[in-house]
């Protein structure tokens, strides 16, 4: 399933390709999407596949297309603080991504079929606390996982604000499905072949939207042996934060809305791997062009009209290209620097409780 968009250079490539057909439609979904790169979900041999709008499948490790999961994002309406339930997470990717939204006092849980998978994708998840600029940029709901079948919770384990089951959910399943979900909850999954969104309007009322056709694997049904009772499977524990834990959630955040001037905005720009891209320059200096033509006017915020910025732009490309074959190298800007990390760095505490803040992170 997939396809709906053009394949990308780069994970930013990509997204500009799913906003251009309104696939990713909010600030939060784009944000989330930008700081995670697709290919770092993928096997090493198959990186160059991670940008196209496709399904890719290993063995057990499965990713969605690119524009299913941004319907599911969108669909999903989160929002900092929900509980979150991701049946089939997979390699986690979703979950992460789900994560950046929701905080560090959301719930983040996902149950996952096959134990190889849940190990990958632990190690994904590692990887991103440890390596990606991106960690510093939000307040993260680090995921949990656990191995079983969804069809196996049982019937008094708590219900969520949000539910994501990313296989496909037969019609008779549907009823255990909804009752996962808290009043007011969502939950989006495929059934009978289209991603639907299920809102709880109450105790036994519910809202039901169809959203896309969509082709997927069925739920697979629980093993059940006609002597033994029928087996159960433990969701994550809610577990309340040490107060070691807040503290550091407190500081990062202090630090952080310092060094973001407080302006909410201003955090959800500069999230390109390698800031900002000649490309997005050439989009937006199209957008200005469109206006131009629809209202004859000039209405560019800084007062410089979009004809002076063409021109303006197209000199510095040229200057930029003059000087790419000079040296021979494709010429980019350096990465931001991580003011978030340099704060830290800087106060003066023990060198232990500086690592702690930092989550034990090397850059």
């Amino acid at each position: 399933m997939g396809g709906a968009v053009s394949a990308g250079e780069d994970n930013d490539d990509l997204i500009d390709n799913l906003k251009e057909a309104y696939y990713i439609r909010s600030d939060l979904v784009e944000r989330a999407f930008r700081a995670i790169d697709r290919a770092d979900y993928y096997l090493d041999e198959y990186r160059d596949n991670a940008y196209k709008d496709l399904a890719w499948r290993h063995g057990n490790i499965h990713l969605s297309a690119p524009c299913i999961y941004s319907e599911v994002m969108e669909a999903l309406d989160l929002h900092p603080g929900l509980s979150f339930l991701n049946l089939g997470s997979g390699t986690g990717y979703l979950s992460t991504m789900v994560g950046l939204i929701l905080g560090p006092f959301g719930v983040n849980h996902g149950i996952e079929l096959h134990a190889d998978v849940i190990e990958y994708a632990y190690q994904k998840l590692d990887s991103f606390i440890k390596t990606s600029d991106s960690f510093d940029k939000f307040e993260f709901c680090e995921p949990s996982f656990v191995v079983g079948n969804c069809l196996e919770i049982p019937p008094e384990s708590r219900q969520y604000d949000r539910v994501y089951c990313g296989a496909g959910v037969q019609k008779e399943h549907e009823d255990y499905m909804k009752n996962l979900l808290k009043v007011g909850g969502i939950l989006v999954m495929p059934l009978e072949e289209k991603l639907t969104k299920i809102t709880r309007t109450g105790l036994n009322s519910w809202e039901t939207k169809k959203i896309i056709s969509v082709s997927f694997a069925p739920l697979v049904l629980p093993k059940h042996s006609t002597n033994s009772k029928p087996k159960t499977v433990p969701l994550p524990k809610f577990e309340v934060r040490s107060l070691q834990e807040l503290a550091r959630i407190c500081i990062r955040h202090t630090l952080r809305v310092t060094t973001d001037g407080g302006d909410s905005h201003s955090r959800g720009r500069g999230l390109h791997k390698y800031g900002p891209r000649f490309k997005r320059r050439r989009v937006h200096r199209r957008h200005c062009n469109a206006l131009v033509l629809a209202t004859r006017q000039v209405v560019a915020s800084s007062g410089i009209g979009p004809e002076e910025t063409v021109e303006e732009e197209d000199e510095e490309e040229e200057q930029e290209e003059e000087e790419e074959k000079e040296t021979g190298e494709l010429l980019r800007p350096q990465p931001a620097v991580n003011v978030l990390r340099e704060r830290i760095l800087g106060l003066p505490l023990p060198e232990p409780l500086k690592m702690y803040l930092l989550y034990y992170r090397e850059k």
